[in-house]
């Protein structure tokens, strides 16, 4: 039996035995931005400071998908809806082998005392992977304040209001470098997915969480089953890849090779993939500068690629347009996104903080796909010269229905007519 337990933090601290959570022993924490707002609360998670971008998310669940999605390194997600930890954790919905996230900053922490499908308390989570949280926030105030002004830096630090010494905060947070996150996200080495394969390694990663240990999780299997030959290959450069993505390819009987972010382009197409997918991840896109020149040899090859998120971006540079920070990004599991062809609207699952820049587009190369319903940007785009097409949301995102799915099948239809074509 599951019993979660939701405390509503004030002034005097919450009880709960179990959990080392007693009234006197939650310790202040604050959040300082770049604009001089403090935002008190509480403190959990490890003990430790985070200096990030704040920025927030309007998903009502699945957080651990979010702390885990490589697409918010070097961020603290500031959680919109209030009520968070209430289902506790369960790795095997990771989007990554580890969590990414710098910080995480809620209204009201919920912690599990009991459960017979043996979910860890998201509190003890966050504390054995050395991410600091802050709860007891009023995270409706912050969410509007980002909404008005922009997502800011800001510095997670335990201590009451009264205590920071806003001088030095300060410091921490102009120091703060967010050039670097591909590189710490992508893999150093590639790996074969093997197809029909999907799945974490659950035994593994209930051995790490009984000890402590930090979360390194394994797939189930990455031996290749004699029986069950790959119909196509595909080539993924991994920017900071949701493993949901390739899961996606191997349960469509297709083999996946993912490379580090910055594999030359002739060594990728040297393999003779059948497709080359450009995955999401963190940051600004034009920090990848290596990775767009080697992108647009991609392009020229004529290989069907398809791009998401990041890799989306990274196309659109590659081929001669521009992108633009928003003002707040796109985070939650509720945007509507037109497929302008299919005259259909799509509950999609986001996460980004800039965009193609539509007047930089030239049109006789590529033509919008897809728009975003809520502010008009563009949420994907079909190129008009070569096999190639991307979008902005995420399609291996589940915010309900797996209606957005239908993109992997269209990747490989392009695939396939594009081999019947060179024939």
């Amino acid at each position: 039996m599951c019993i979660p337990v939701c405390f509503l933090l004030n002034d005097t601290g919450v009880t709960s035995p179990q959990f080392g959570i007693t009234e006197g022993t939650m310790r202040k924490a604050c959040l300082i931005l770049s604009d001089g707002s403090v935002f008190e609360g509480f403190h959990f998670g490890a003990d430790r400071e985070a200096v990030c971008e704040v920025v927030f998310n309007t998903g009502v669940t699945g957080y651990l998908e979010l702390l885990t999605d490589a697409s918010y390194a070097g961020q603290a997600i500031t959680m919109a809806s209030p009520i968070i930890g209430n289902y506790g954790v369960f790795e095997d919905t990771s989007e990554s082998t580890r969590p990414w996230v710098e910080a995480f900053i809620i209204r009201d922490l919920t912690v599990i005392e009991g459960d017979l499908r043996q979910a860890e308390d998201l509190n003890a989570y966050l504390i054995r992977n050395n991410i600091p949280g802050i709860c007891g926030v009023d995270t409706r105030a912050l969410t509007l304040l980002i909404r008005e002004h922009g997502t800011m830096l800001g510095l997670v630090t335990e201590g009451a209001a009264s205590e920071i010494d806003m001088e030095e905060a300060a410091k921490k947070i102009a120091a703060y470098d967010g050039t670097k996150l591909v590189p710490m996200v992508s893999r150093s080495e590639k790996t074969v997915f093997p197809a029909g394969k999907k799945g974490w390694d659950n035994a593994k990663a209930m051995a790490d969480m009984e000890r402590e240990a930090p979360t390194s999780l394994v797939p189930e299997s990455l031996i290749a089953d004699p029986d069950q030959k790959p119909v196509r290959k595909i080539a993924l450069l991994d920017f900071g890849v949701k493993q949901n993505i390739i899961w996606n390819l191997t349960e469509r009987n297709c083999e996946v090779t993912a490379y580090p972010w910055d594999t030359p382009a002739e060594e990728v197409l040297s393999a003779n993939p059948d497709g080359i997918l450009l995955s999401n991840g963190p940051g600004d896109p034009k920090d990848c500068g290596p990775a767009i020149k080697e992108i647009t040899k991609l392009y020229q090859s004529g290989t069907p690629v398809m791009g998401i998120c990041l890799g989306h971006q990274l196309m659109a540079l590659a081929t001669g347009a521009d992108t633009h920070k928003l003002r707040y990004g796109h985070r939650g599991i509720n945007h509507p996104v037109k497929d302008l062809r299919a005259d259909r609207v799509y509950i999609t699952s986001q996460n980004h903080g800039y965009v193609v820049t539509d007047e930089t587009l030239s049109f006789d190369i590529c033509e919008i796909s897809h728009v975003n319903m809520n502010d008009g940007s563009i949420e994907g785009l079909r190129y008009l010269k070569q096999p190639v097409f991307t979008v902005q949301y995420h399609p291996e995102g589940a915010p309900g229905p797996r209606d957005n799915n239908y993109l992997f099948d269209e990747f490989l239809d392009l695939i396939d007519s594009t081999k019947k074509a060179n024939e």
